[in-house]
């Protein structure tokens, strides 16, 4: 029988290795759940891990996507490592394209390429103030952030449907909940003509260096993560945890706000009830794939992104449903958490207590005879 045993110390080959072993697993069931579904594993793996990366369209429609998890991911990991549990990124991420569509809806035609900063501002300052209410109920009230932060994507998402449904309504839209569609001057730049990458994936690039600097080469990302692993000890050397609290929280607020202005600024162009995809809780499973750090942010955010777009491609051509993404989403999260045991423990072979006695038996009877 096979019997986990605790590791005198965590393996640092496993904690690279897991994710890599997760990925694998969950391709596997993938393949089982293709077949399953009757169609052809090769043809469906081709839509998830080749179809986005043959053509420089699809590298393009990754690096779109790729953006705003970066962003969020890289906010969340800030919090995760200060123990501070940040679940509602959704909101935040919906409060900065609110934010952003309030300035870019300002926009006239005489209005300047200048409007571009101040719409990717507005959006971090919505993303920021959504946040610093899930930090003054945990401050002031000991309120769980987790609830606080989740629920908040509710009321997020309620504020978004009030404004496209009622007073941002286009007048000449049809009666669609959608804004009017932003002007020019006010959208993102792209980076290649005919291709919707744009300015975001730079800053999201500088973003992953800034933050790395941060968390590994100043004192205040030090503190932020000595609270993280050992509060007691951080109290004991006179960190601030309120200050910690307020930093990461509004630091990850910030960034998701940031992927929420040039979500609405750049690909969409509007605001409108469809803006939530799902972009702040898939960065949850980034952040953890990508081991919490930055460069591995990178990598984790290129793959879950070639499961949004490999389950659009799915859907689209071997006609399964939409929540195939969701699917491949959990399946990585749910295989790396199994991986991650081996971290800590190992898989030993152990006899059954009937083959041991049997072994001990025959032993015995041997030394007799």
């Amino acid at each position: 029988m096979l019997k986990l045993e605790a590791r005198p110390q965590p393996s640092k080959a496993m904690s690279v290795a897991s994710p890599l072993l997760a990925l694998l697993i969950t391709v596997g069931i993938g393949v089982l759940l293709f077949a399953l579904l009757g169609k052809d594993p090769l043809r469906g793996l081709q839509m998830f891990f080749w179809e986005p990366v043959k053509s420089a369209y699809g590298l393009s429609e990754l690096a779109v996507k790729a953006t705003p998890l970066i962003l969020i991911a890289l906010g969340l990991a800030l919090c995760f490592r200060s123990n501070v549990w940040n679940i509602g990124a959704e909101g935040q991420f919906i409060l900065g394209a609110v934010f952003a569509s309030g300035i870019a809806m300002q926009a006239g035609p005489e209005t300047g390429r200048w409007i571009v900063v101040a719409i990717l501002l507005a959006g971090v300052v919505g993303g920021m103030l959504w946040a610093a209410i899930v930090a003054l109920l945990r401050d002031r009230c000991n309120a769980n952030e987790i609830l606080v932060s989740l629920m908040l994507v509710y009321v997020a998402e309620m504020v978004l449907s009030y404004l496209v449904y009622g007073p941002w309504k286009d007048p000449q839209g049809y009666n669609f909940p959608q804004t009017i569609s932003f002007l020019e001057a006010t959208r993102i730049p792209r980076l290649f003509t005919g291709l919707r990458t744009n300015i975001g994936l730079l800053m999201a690039l500088g973003m992953v260096v800034l933050f790395w600097l941060f968390l590994f080469r100043t004192y205040a990302g030090f503190q932020l993560q000595v609270g993280g692993l050992a509060p007691h000890a951080a109290r004991y050397a006179g960190f601030s945890s309120r200050r910690s609290l307020w930093v990461a929280l509004l630091a990850s607020g910030g960034m998701a706000g940031l992927a929420g202005g040039l979500e609405a600024a750049g690909p969409l162009g509007q605001l409108t009830p469809y803006v939530p995809v799902g972009y702040g809780f898939a960065a949850i499973i980034v952040a953890f794939v990508g081991r919490l750090h930055p460069v591995g942010i990178v990598f984790a955010a290129a793959l879950m992104s070639m499961f949004y777009i490999g389950g659009e491609l799915a859907q689209s051509r071997l006609g399964l449903p939409k929540s195939i993404t969701g699917v491949f989403q959990g399946l990585l999260l749910f295989s790396l958490l199994g991986c991650d045991t081996l971290i800590h423990y190992r898989i030993r072979w152990q006899a059954s207590a009937a083959r041991a006695a049997r072994a001990v038996h025959a032993s015995v009877s041997n030394k007799a005879a």
